[in-house]
């Protein structure tokens, strides 16, 4: 490229941006190129005289570290989380409460002392002996050990899939080890941890490599070791040599941190996680001068990011349920830091994190899991437990104490490893006495964030759905998926029609574009195209605007009716409309609507959880899929289309990062010329149920539906213009009807119409 090129390639890049970021992104520029010039103070280690100069702490050089450690150890403030501020009854209580937890946490620890890693979705990671902290095993490539300015960490070749390398860096398996010591009061695991840190205070000089290279890893980093600053204060592993290391890399963190915040780069998690760090550094680590100004600009960013991040209704601004999981983890921490050194909490704070956590209540399925839609990295904030990762209740349990909030305790059912880390053991046993109660409502809408959550009720044998109807995503959508008018469903209980998850960002382009696409979700695709296509692993092409149509909850029914534009785009545009009623303690009829002048080739995929073994028929006129476990609950499924070919076919479902298994996707796919209506009936069963009988009646307009279960007989109607028979004249787009006992309707559902008329009677929704 040449220097006129590169000019013009710059300021193309510049045009548009905000005198302020200019600045911002200026500064960085410039502190970056002293970094590499070798000018800035930021890129090497301090000796102990610097060092000393920069704490508030009158030590003598002589004997420096044994006098900075014994200061740390012997300090009464700044308080820690909960369970550090009373160590030795939280040690005990720690043995009573959680023994059975005892033993998988020493089986961890000791396969970290061997070398193998849990990491993400992987198990038995091996980065060899001695670890190579810029290894990525997988592809079995080394990131190079130049200054973190110049290692694009996007190009595969160069450091492989850089999120498995930066899960061991992160330092966050120290918590596991920590969790062990204080298990059994065995020195190796504190071993371990200091054996570990000085390798790679030994491997990562400040500034080179991949280490460096993204700030919220080195933010994560920061309160990984200030997590095992408190575990292992106490044991001889932590030497005052080791520990004057330590201190002297967390004030290179904070320098970075302070310098390169994500402030215009990504403003999401990124910039959250890092401020979060840097309230942290400032707030336990006030012996250092600079250390208020950490506080202060973590916690103002903080604080600052809640309007942008937390819409009005809760839900996370990027449209992934595993970041906002991130994000109440984040807020929490702020929140019990500053109530811990009895600092003041602003009400905004408050009030914001309890909107994030209603919508994880609430999203939360039958089960105790929560469905991935979005991105998920398989990270956490600090790894306390070992529940499953789309098991996000603990939050909830910590929450409940917080806000006493009983419908949390309920949704949590139990008092959580984590909870008692964060809380300690005083705290802790107020979930106990706390009462519980299943939240005030079943069915909830969240319209700024697009979700809209049916259920029948909140115990673990009931129906639940998810629908998705909301924006791409926040910023850029980077970690969006094209998943609009897609739901996640589990009946009885039983989750079985998921979100497929994401499984990968950078390492492969094929499985990043593919679990991102509309036909790796529950919604229907046209032409094989995605309603949003992707440009690059964070980036889109083109996006789909949804638009919520309508949202109905009454006792007995709820009705969702949504509609986007992503496929108007086609040069034979195609409108793409879902309405789904659900009639509670029932089943639901699902009804995609297309709008289009031309011929075109649909796709409706059914994605199951890799456990489930549905098998597919046809009968009367009806696609059927069938997944009728014999010690389980199940689920049917009718689907009406004029030409549409059931297809057995298997795809994946990932549920961590970097982890997938094979599943069985059952998929319509069908030609249709024009307008054309795909009725979909889920029906869930119980282990006994007797199967369910759906037939096509005739009628002269319209599409009636006869449903037979046992005694019960319903009638659903469906037609654009209503329905007429020889016995019925409606002009209703949505109409049920449930017959038990004789030609009496019992219940009568009506949806967009003026008059329904049953063998000359005018009838009325009761």
């Amino acid at each position: 490229m040449t220097k006129i090129s590169k000019t013009v390639d710059v300021l193309s890049k510049l045009r548009g941006r905000s005198l302020d970021e200019l600045r911002v992104r200026g500064r960085q520029f410039l502190q970056t190129r002293a970094e590499l010039h070798g000018i800035s103070k930021l890129d090497r280690i301090p000796s102990d005289e610097q060092f000393r100069n920069l704490l508030s702490l009158e030590l003598p050089l002589e004997e420096f570290g044994e006098a900075l450690l014994q200061h740390f150890v012997s300090r009464k403030t700044p308080n820690f989380f909960g369970a550090f501020q009373e160590p030795e009854t939280a040690r005990q209580e720690l043995r009573q409460r959680f023994a059975p937890n005892e033993a998988v946490v020493v089986q961890k620890s000791e396969r970290i002392a061997a070398g193998h890693f849990d990491l993400l979705g992987l198990k038995d990671v091996d980065f060899g002996t001695p670890i190579n902290w810029h290894l990525e095993p997988i592809a079995g490539t080394i990131a190079p050990a130049v200054h973190w300015s110049r290692i694009d960490y996007l190009d595969t070749n160069l450091t492989g899939d850089k999120k498995i390398t930066w899960e061991l860096n992160r330092h966050q398996y120290f918590a596991t080890l920590g969790r062990a010591y204080w298990f059994t009061n065995d020195e190796r695991y504190a071993e371990t941890f200091a054996s570990h840190l000085q390798s790679w205070i030994d491997q990562n000089p400040p500034k080179l490599g991949i280490n460096w290279a993204s700030s919220l890893e080195v933010g994560y980093r920061a309160i990984s070791w200030l997590w095992a600053i408190n575990f292992f204060q106490r044991s001889d592993a932590l030497t005052p040599a080791l520990f004057v290391q330590l201190l002297k890399l967390l004030y290179l963190h904070a320098l970075h941190l302070e310098s390169y915040l994500s402030t215009y780069f990504s403003p999401n998690t990124h910039l959250t996680g890092e401020a979060l760090g840097l309230f942290y550094l400032g707030i336990l680590l006030p012996e250092f001068n600079e250390a208020g100004r950490w506080r202060e600009t973590g916690e103002s960013i903080l604080l600052a990011e809640l309007d942008r991040h937390v819409l009005a209704d809760g839900v996370y601004f990027e449209q992934s349920s595993y970041y906002h999981r991130y994000t109440v983890e984040i807020y929490l921490h702020l929140l019990l830091l500053l109530e811990a050194n009895q600092q003041p909490v602003s009400e905004k704070l408050k009030q914001k994190l309890i909107a994030l956590l209603d919508h994880l209540l609430y999203i939360t399925r039958p089960d105790g899991t929560s469905p991935l839609f979005g991105d998920d990295d398989g990270g956490k904030l600090v790894m306390l437990d070992e529940r499953p990762l789309d098991d996000f209740r603990s939050a909830l349990a910590t929450a409940a104490v917080l806000f006493k909030r009983a419908d949390y305790k309920y949704v949590a059912e139990e008092a959580t490893e984590e909870s008692f880390w964060l809380l300690g053991p005083r705290r802790f046993q107020e979930f106990d006495g706390l009462a519980s109660q299943s939240p005030s409502d079943t069915s909830r809408d969240f319209p700024a964030g697009g979700y809209y959550v049916m259920r029948d009720g909140w115990s673990k044998s009931d129906n639940y759905m998810l629908i998705d109807c909301g924006p791409l995503g926040g910023l850029k959508c980077g970690h969006a998926h094209a998943d609009v008018l897609s739901f996640d469903l589990a009946v009885h209980g039983r989750t079985l029609l998921v979100d497929p998850g994401t499984y990968t960002y950078t390492g492969s382009k094929t499985d990043r574009d593919y679990f991102r696409s509309s036909l790796a979700h529950n919604t229907l695709t046209v032409d094989g195209e995605s309603s949003s296509i992707p440009l690059g692993p964070f980036s889109w092409q083109s996006v789909a605007n949804a638009k919520p149509l309508e949202w109905i909850s009454k006792p007995n029914f709820d009705f969702f009716s949504g509609t986007h534009d992503g496929y108007l785009r086609l040069a034979n545009p195609v409108k793409h409309r879902r309405d789904i009623l659900f009639l509670r303690g029932e089943y639901w009829i699902v009804v995609d609507k297309i709008e289009s002048e031309g011929i075109h080739e649909y796709t409706l995929p059914f994605h199951f959880v890799d456990s489930a073994a549905p098998q597919l028929s046809v009968e009367d006129a009806c696609s059927v899929i069938r997944d009728r476990p014999q010690d389980d609950a199940g689920v049917e499924i009718f689907i009406n289309s004029p030409n549409g070919e059931l297809n057995d076919e298997t795809s994946w479902v990932s549920r961590s990062y970097r982890q997938r298994a094979a599943a069985k996707v059952p998929t319509l796919r069908f030609r249709a010329d024009g307008a054309t209506q795909i009725a979909s009936i889920i029906v869930p069963r119980k282990v006994h149920d007797a199967n369910v009988t759906v037939r096509m009646l005739e009628a002269e307009e319209g599409r009636p539906f006869e449903i037979i279960d046992g005694q019960k007989r319903d009638l659903v109607l469906l037609g654009p213009a209503g329905v007429k028979s020889h016995q019925i004249v409606s002009d209703f787009q949505l109409a049920w009807l449930r017959f038990s006992l004789g030609s009496e309707p019992e219940k009568i559902v009506l949806l967009h119409g003026q008059r329904f008329t049953l063998a000359g009677r005018e009838l009325r929704e009761t």
